[in-house]
């Protein structure tokens, strides 16, 4: 199993929650592959539980295994670390103190690990106390460029720039992608997308230049009664993601 997302065009993976092994079926087929599909650990009272579960996601869909904290919740770091290292899916998410221990356990170099960094209000300027300890003190505000060198010494592969709340915090996040293409660093925008503003917040990444894209699109194609993400929302993400690039 490959250990790399398949990106469409070597460019662009989306990233949506799995309610269940068959929801993550159906949305990996409408995504045509181009997914890594999110499992929270947070949904887990054990590693054991989470890697035995998770494991069927893996066979299902090519290793397209995205772990998940679960809504950025700092406490969950190390499980997220110790997991992935069994698991060694194609994707993990992580708190920007918790990417270091991520890349030691998984112990190679190809899966993506992103660093949640968070909008401060500053275009040019995020705020990297997102870990544990650190997210319950004052805000460690730091310009983009020393964000993105300090993941890159601790392995990581891209920021994970969250909440982002659609595109309330659009200035910065040009700033932030100007500085991901400036520096060979992927870029995952997370929070409030959805099929309105999804095409216009890509746009925006693949002007800058950014050299692999990763968009988390999550409760605003959930539908409410099942909890499965809509696989006719996938495919249309897709269908956006196909006409940016073209």
């Amino acid at each position: 199993m490959s250990l790399l997302p398949n990106y469409l065009e070597d460019r662009i993976c989306l990233n949506v929650l799995a309610n269940s092994v068959e929801n993550a079926k159906a949305c990996y087929e409408a995504a045509e592959g181009h997914v890594v599909l999110g499992v929270l650990s947070k949904n887990y009272a054990s590693d054991e539980a989470a890697i035995t579960d998770m494991k069927s996601y893996q066979a299902a869909t090519n290793n397209a295994l995205s772990v998940g904290l679960g809504a950025g919740d700092p406490n969950q770091s190390q499980m997220v670390s110790r997991i992935s290292g069994e698991l060694q899916p194609q994707h993990v998410n992580q708190v920007f103190t918790g990417v270091g221990t991520s890349r030691a356990l998984l112990g190679q170099t190809e899966t993506v690990i992103n660093g949640l960094v968070s909008p401060t209000g500053k275009a040019g300027y995020v705020n990297i106390a997102t870990g544990p300890l650190s997210s319950q003190g004052a805000a460690g505000i730091v310009p983009i460029e020393t964000a993105i060198k300090l993941l890159q010494d601790m392995g990581g592969s891209s920021i994970k720039y969250f909440p982002m709340k659609g595109l309330a915090h659009k200035e910065e996040f040009k700033a932030v992608a100007e500085a991901c293409a400036n520096y060979d660093f992927y870029l995952e925008p997370t929070g409030g997308i959805d099929l309105e503003n999804f095409e216009e917040i890509l746009q925006i990444a693949v002007d800058a230049g950014v050299k692999k894209i990763i968009p988390h699109v999550y409760s605003s194609i959930i539908d409410s009664e099942t909890g499965d993400t809509r696989p006719e929302d996938v495919e249309a993400l897709l269908t956006m993601c196909k006409r940016v690039l073209s």
